[in-house]
């Protein structure tokens, strides 16, 4: 059991820092450099990488992080290891309130909107539809980005204490 643990937070470690990675790239050079191009041509571009990210890698790593980290807790308690485990359960409660809950409440949504748009060839509607997106999409990934942030950060604290108590 404690190998199995012991992958699971390996798994919840790697796809916590994919996420913060992903979330932050957006937040900091994808949302800033589309809104340096036309309005047209961000609003086409965003709908494609909205499109594209829903594969199979993004997927199971954006559901898979919450599983790792329950799966971790859990079994780290089972295993006697109270303080890891607690850590790690915070690290999914704290992915799935500021990232899996914001994606489906905010972004999706938002996505969806941009999507039903199809193509965009009059620049005054896509400059009015991306200034309709473009913030809001960009301060709730900026959230999500936290979170996720703040996931690593516990699942990494579980993982320590983990070690500090199997030590002694």
């Amino acid at each position: 059991m404690a190998l199995l643990a012991a992958i699971a937070a390996a798994l919840t470690l790697l796809a916590a820092a994919a996420m913060t990675g992903v979330f932050f790239s957006f937040s900091v050079a994808v949302m800033p450099g589309l809104d340096a191009a036309g309005p047209v041509e961000s609003v086409r571009a965003m709908q494609g990488i909205n499109d594209k990210i829903l594969n199979p890698l993004f997927l199971t790593t954006f559901v898979g992080v919450p599983l790792a980290a329950a799966a971790t807790g859990v079994l780290l308690l089972v295993l006697g290891h109270r303080a890891a485990g607690l850590a790690f359960l915070a690290a999914a409660a704290a992915y799935a309130l500021g990232a899996f809950l914001p994606t489906a409440a905010v972004n999706v949504p938002l996505n969806d909107t941009l999507a039903a748009l199809g193509g965009v060839d009059d620049p005054a509607r896509a400059a009015e539809a991306w200034a309709a997106y473009a913030p809001r999409w960009t301060r709730w990934n900026s959230l999500r980005a936290a979170f996720s942030a703040v996931t690593l950060l516990l699942a990494a604290l579980g993982a320590w204490l983990w070690g500090r108590s199997a030590a002694n």
